[in-house]
C-alpha cells in the first residue's frame, strides 16, 4: 500500500490555491483543457503552503482514495485579503492537467442538496415512507430527495411526494420565493452535515405541509417506496434514523 498523501485545500470567496510539481504556485487551470496524460497542476502540500508565508484556518480534514493511494486533505481558509490571482474553482474540475486529487477534493466540497417534506394531518399525525434503495434502505424516512438542477427546494419536494407516493401537496410559500405568495406562513429546518470522513457535504431543507390525505390515496413507487403510513410524533421518533428527520420532526411537530 501507498504511503500517504497530505494536501491543503486553500479557499477564500471562489478562489484556490494551486502549484506546479515543484510546489511553485499560483497555478492557473483552464476549463476544458484535455492534453496528454498525467497532470502538472496540484495542491500544495501543508508545508509548501507555509512556506509560501500563509496561514490558515483549519475547517476539517477529509480523507479519501483514488486508485491505490489514500489522500488527507486539509480544507482550510487562508488568512489573507481576497487572493485574485489564484485559480477561480470553477476551472479546476474541467482541466485535465489539475491533479485528480484537486479535482476531487473541489468536487468533495460542493454541497449535496436534498429537500424533504413533514407532511402532517389534522390528528397532528406524520407521513413516512419505508424505503427500498439509496442511503437509508430498508428504513423509514420522510418523503424526499436530491434537488435536481434549476429547482428550487420547495418545488423538489412537492415534485419527490408526487413521484414518491402520488399525493399531490402545496407547501406555503408566504415570501412568494416560487412566484406566489400564500397567506400561510411555511415552516422550514436547513440543516447542513457531513457524515463521514471523506468530507461529502449534505444541505437539507425539510418543509412542513399541512394536508388530508386518506390511506386510499397514497400510492407508494413500485421501485423505491416498500409502504407508507401515517404516525405520531413519538411514534416516528422511534423508527426514524435520518439525523435531518428526527430534528424535523422534533421542531416542526
Amino acid at each position: 500500500m501507498s504511503a500517504l498523501r497530505r494536501h491543503i485545500h486553500l479557499e477564500h470567496d471562489g478562489k484556490i490555491l494551486l502549484v506546479d510539481l515543484e510546489g511553485n504556485g499560483p497555478a492557473i487551470p483552464r476549463m476544458g483543457r484535455y492534453e496528454g496524460d498525467g497532470f502538472s497542476i496540484r495542491l500544495p502540500t501543508p508545508e509548501e503552503a507555509s512556506k509560501m508565508g500563509l496561514k490558515w484556518e483549519t475547517k476539517r480534514i477529509n480523507k479519501f482514495r483514488l486508485g491505490s493511494e489514500m489522500n488527507e486533505v486539509i480544507v482550510a481558509t487562508p488568512q489573507i485579503p481576497w487572493p485574485e490571482k489564484w485559480a477561480w474553482k470553477d476551472a479546476v474540475i474541467s482541466d485535465n492537467q489539475v491533479d485528480p486529487v484537486a479535482r476531487e477534493s473541489v468536487y468533495r466540497t460542493l454541497h449535496r442538496v436534498v429537500s424533504k417534506v413533514c407532511v402532517v394531518n389534522p390528528e397532528g399525525m406524520v407521513l413516512l415512507a419505508k424505503v427500498t434503495r439509496g442511503f437509508f434502505t430498508g428504513c423509514w424516512t420522510l418523503p424526499g430527495g436530491f434537488v435536481d438542477y434549476a429547482e428550487h427546494p420547495r418545488k423538489g419536494a412537492e415534485r419527490e411526494a408526487l413521484e414518491e407516493l402520488g399525493i399531490k401537496i402545496k407547501i406555503p410559500d408566504h415570501m412568494g420565493e416560487n412566484g406566489t405568495r400564500t397567506e400561510k406562513k411555511q415552516d422550514t429546518i436547513i440543516r447542513q452535515e457531513i457524515f463521514t470522513p471523506d468530507g461529502i457535504c449534505w444541505l437539507s431543507f425539510t418543509y412542513k405541509c399541512e394536508a388530508d390525505i386518506a390511506a386510499e390515496e397514497i400510492v407508494p413507487k413500485d421501485d423505491e417506496i416498500e409502504e407508507a403510513r401515517w404516525f405520531t410524533k413519538e411514534q416516528a421518533l422511534g423508527i426514524a434514523v435520518s439525523t435531518f428527520d428526527i430534528e424535523a420532526i422534533e421542531k416542526l411537530l
